[in-house]
């Protein structure tokens, strides 16, 4: 009983991207609090 897709790769690379974008929007974010605080200290 095997199937003839294996969908294990597929699914690897819905969540690597996924990973990526929320690293993406987490650094984005770190960057923008950084140059408000920076922005409001000067």
């Amino acid at each position: 009983m095997t199937d003839p897709v294996d969908p294990e790769p597929e699914r690897k690379r819905i969540q690597r991207s996924r990973n990526l974008v929320v690293g993406l929007l987490l650094a984005g974010f770190a960057v923008l609090v950084y140059f408000i605080s920076i922005a409001k200290m000067g």
